[in-house]
């Protein structure tokens, strides 16, 4: 996509954004197409309401022209999200070059623009021998803004997007801390990798236990971006990297196993985020760490009823060999603010799926022990649409985690899954502000109105711009 001041070609489609009711989206037409345009309205009784379209052709000089008019609705009801809305419902199915012409004053919501044709133009076809096709766009704006920022965030998107939506025996733990260090020299940042015996080393039995029946060992992937030298605070995010999850020997029903290459989504995105953070160069300081592992079985798997000693010190009684994010995350929570130093953590994972039931697959259900951390989140998400809900952290579901055999156990109650899970959580950060994301509805996607049905690469934007304004 790029931004245009003069239209000295054409196009296989001109698309015009438009207000109900109003008409001063003229004033970047040609006085020959404007004049054409007005009468068409006219005649079809078109008055630019939400999803309206007026289709018009006419040829000149031997060419087809074709311009679609698209309508959004009343003034003060649009917004940002009807915005993405209405344009990828009548982008997605487009195919070729577009020369979208708007009201600047109105409706020239480029970055959300920009989102929206890197989500369209995002393909899974590696392994197709017929590629999809891409639409190539082209915005007339006679100021000609900046859109770098914003075309670096589709490509750290597409960079999640990929990694989720390759096939674990593709993605692996060694073959996902492989693939980061060869990001980190592409966008800028560090990348050190802590294969399985370190990670036993360190005393992180949580993490090493979930991998170890695995042929393809635990590692824990710490990417570190330092942009602002005279500042000694740090954010920490922390992803889920299970490359693949059988449930371990409590195993899964063969239906719940499709899509279980996605349960590193957590992983992925904050790696994305650690792209965009580092080619957009931030003033400012984040390290992330990706614990990576598969839950697999065999005669070296972790059981129910093992008790396990963490990296903090604790004692962990296990309940379910299918609860198994909560203990990869546990130790890397603690390494991060133990041995990162880190000012604040923010884990990522696709963790419970109680998240789903209660909020389905369109809101990301978050917890915080820190108020003005999430309020930064929740402003930070929904600007680039979305959307989060807070979550209780209530002492009553500490009480659940109390083991008779061991300092706690690792499951709660039945019922509120994914309150028990993140306080388990909590426990590991130590005091230190932490915020936890439960993605499990919303890191793929099968039904949302502005992301195309797969990996959806969702809170990359969202992290970018809560580091960018910590």
């Amino acid at each position: 996509m790029k931004i245009i001041s003069n239209i000295e070609k054409n196009y296989d489609k001109k698309l015009i954004l438009v207000i109900e009711g109003e008409k001063s989206f003229y004033e970047n037409m040609l006085k020959s197409e404007k004049e054409l345009v007005e009468k068409l309205m006219k005649k079809n009784g078109f008055n630019g309401r939400k999803g309206e379209i007026l289709t018009i052709e006419f040829l000149k000089k031997n060419n087809l022209i074709s311009i679609d008019v698209l309508g959004f609705g009343k003034k003060e009801e649009i917004t940002d999200n009807l915005f993405r809305e209405t344009l990828f419902k009548y982008l997605s199915d487009k195919k070729g070059n577009i020369l979208i012409t708007t009201n600047r004053r109105e409706l020239n919501r480029i970055n959300i623009l920009c989102e929206i044709i890197g989500t369209i133009n995002y393909s899974f076809d590696k392994f197709k021998e017929k590629k999809s096709e891409k639409i190539d766009i082209e915005f007339f704006d006679v100021e000609q803004p900046d859109i770098s920022e914003a075309l670096i965030l589709n490509e750290a998107t597409d960079v999640t997007r990929n990694l989720v939506d390759l096939p674990a025996n593709i993605i692996n733990p060694i073959t996902l801390a492989e693939r980061t260090v060869e990001l980190g020299k592409e966008f800028g940042f560090e990348v050190e990798i802590l294969d399985d015996n370190k990670i036993q080393e360190l005393g992180m039995n949580l993490l090493y236990s979930v991998g170890k029946a695995s042929v393809t060992k635990p590692r824990l992937i710490v990417m570190r971006y330092f942009g602002d030298g005279n500042s000694k605070n740090i954010i920490g995010l922390v992803g889920k990297g299970l490359t693949y999850d059988t449930g371990g020997l409590c195993i899964k029903p063969a239906d719940s196993m499709m899509n279980m290459k996605d349960d590193m989504t957590g992983g992925a995105t904050v790696i994305g985020a650690m792209c965009a953070i580092a080619k957009n160069k931030l003033k400012k300081n984040v390290v992330a760490v990706v614990a990576a592992c598969e839950n697999a079985i065999n005669g070296n798997s972790y059981r129910p009823g093992d008790i396990i000693r963490s990296m903090n010190g604790k004692y962990v009684e296990i309940i379910n060999t299918d609860a198994e994010g909560r203990l990869a995350l546990a130790d890397a929570i603690t390494y991060i603010v133990r041995n990162e130093k880190v000012s604040e953590v923010i884990d990522v994972a696709t963790l419970t799926g109680a998240m789903m039931v209660a909020l389905g697959t369109f809101i990301t259900g978050v917890f915080s022990n820190k108020d003005k951390n999430y309020s930064l989140l929740e402003k930070s998400c929904n600007k680039h649409g979305e959307r989060i809900w807070r979550m209780p952290l209530n002492e009553e579901f500490a009480e659940n985690l109390k083991s008779e055999v061991a300092d706690l156990k690792h499951m709660g109650a039945r019922w509120g899954g994914a309150i028990s899970a993140a306080k388990f959580l909590e426990i590991f950060a130590e005091g230190t502000p932490w915020t936890h994301m439960d993605i499990a509805g919303t890191a793929y996607n099968n039904s949302s109105k502005w992301y195309k049905k797969g990996a959806s690469g969702v809170h990359v934007r969202g992290l970018y711009e809560y580091c960018k304004n910590r």
